[in-house]
């Protein structure tokens, strides 16, 4: 969006010091920040204002502040994170178009991804960028899509109850996915009854001319029709969307049969993991609720792409096949990655699990159930770091590479772990590996 400096101090009752400017988009980020952005400083367990002045000399536009203006163009607020959500907000209020909203225990970002595609072909379409999904990401979100797009997606993340409430009250969709929930961020919720209740906040969010999206496959995420006044289209087995004839390639890409309102079309994915069909009837449901025809959904899913270590399935020099999951962990994703790996027809199967973190109480249990996996799909499990598989620790990315031996076309290697395991830069090194 573009918007002048005079106008951000009217949206966000702040006062202009310095000369007025015209700036495009925003970012929190010093490290990605552009020429002619808005920089906006966070408060949090760092001080974004104490990054004022590399802002500065990066050439943004203008800057946001609670303390005194160091130069250049500033307008001062009260608070920064209260004004750039007035900014989302203010956004939010200048699209004309659809908002789609996605939240879910696991599955946003995919499904996220496969949307843009599946309308981006067709309809200006702008989403959120990587996981930005929370109060920072969402209003950004906003703020940044371009002043002509027709479509925007924002994906939504939740800690704990009220949060996709507010979230909901900044974005106003109109049309809303949920795509699963599960235990995930127990040691934030507590219980699987309470994340379905947290998610659920957007379905009641979507007005009655709008449209709930709901994943058949998920008992608490199908309960929710009976609170959304919106209608309600579901997606999976005995859905309104349903895909049948699902098969994968060597390369795990899937292909299949997609069933909607009587009529049969072929699906084939460039993305990997046979999960993926699940979160590509999200989004061929989200493409015909805008208007994209049945015809320009397909063509655009069949351009897809993810974002970064999400199933990315790359080799080494040696022919191994390596997949790059190692965005996030949690029991739901892990067993789909598994069982994706356990597909590969290959001789040996290795998977290098980090911790599934957010666990609380359920950690040491949950993480047993998917060493237990791997031993039911033959498949070697390598823990990194994380004691609580019960089997022996690996420390260190040489003592990985030592267990898993030489690599060639007889070997497929998961790698896998929430963020704070670090996991995807062994992936890069696995596929350098000669």
């Amino acid at each position: 969006m573009q918007m002048t400096a005079s106008e951000i101090a009217e949206v966000t009752g702040g006062v202009l010091h310095g000369p007025d400017a015209v700036v495009n988009d925003a970012s929190i980020d010093t490290r990605t920040i552009e020429p002619g952005q808005l920089f906006v400083p966070i408060v949090d367990a760092r001080d974004g204002h104490d990054f004022i002045s590399i802002a500065l000399a990066a050439g943004c536009g203008a800057y946001l502040t609670q303390r005194a203006p160091e130069g250049g163009t500033a307008v001062v607020v009260d608070d920064t994170l209260a004004a750039l959500t007035e900014l989302g907000r203010h956004a939010r209020a200048r699209h004309t178009g659809p908002v789609i909203g996605i939240t879910g225990s696991v599955g946003k970002t995919s499904v996220k991804d496969l949307a843009l595609a599946a309308i981006g072909k067709t309809r200006k379409t702008h989403a959120s960028e990587r996981s930005f999904n929370n109060e920072l990401g969402v209003p950004l979100t906003l703020f940044n899509a371009p002043d002509d797009a027709e479509v925007l997606i924002v994906e939504m993340g939740a800690r704990g109850i009220g949060h996709i409430a507010a979230l909901c009250e900044i974005a106003n969709p109109i049309i809303g996915i949920v795509t699963y929930v599960g235990a995930v961020h127990t040691s934030e919720f507590g219980t699987v009854e309470a994340i379905a209740q947290a998610k659920g906040e957007l379905v009641e969010a979507l007005p009655a001319s709008g449209r709930a999206i709901l994943n058949a496959d998920s008992a608490p995420v199908l309960a929710m029709r009976s609170r959304s006044q919106a209608p309600v289209i579901t997606y999976g087995v005995g859905g309104d969307i349903n895909a049948v004839s699902v098969v994968v390639d060597s390369e795990l890409r899937p292909s299949f049969q997609l069933v909607s309102s009587g009529q049969t079309y072929s699906v084939s994915l460039p993305i990997h993991g046979v999960h993926q069909v699940s979160n590509a009837l999200a989004a061929f449901a989200a493409a015909e609720a805008v208007g994209v025809t049945p015809s320009q959904a397909i063509a655009g899913l069949a351009t897809a792409g993810l974002s970064r270590w999400r199933m990315e399935l790359g080799h080494t020099a040696g022919g191994a096949v390596v997949i790059n999951d190692a965005y996030n962990a949690n029991t739901i994703s892990t067993e789909a990655a598994l069982r994706s790996l356990a597909a590969i027809d290959v001789a040996q199967r290795f998977a290098v699990l980090g911790v599934m973190a957010e666990l609380g109480d359920r950690h040491d249990a949950d993480h047993r159930a998917m060493a237990a996996l791997c031993q039911q799909l033959d498949i070697q499990l390598i823990a990194y770091q994380e004691p609580a598989y019960g089997v022996e620790v690996t420390h260190d990315f040489d003592a990985v590479m030592a267990k898993l031996g030489p690599l060639n076309r007889s070997t497929a290697v998961l790698v896998k772990g929430s963020r704070v395991a670090g996991l995807e830069a062994l992936a890069d090194q696995l596929t350098a590996y000669n």
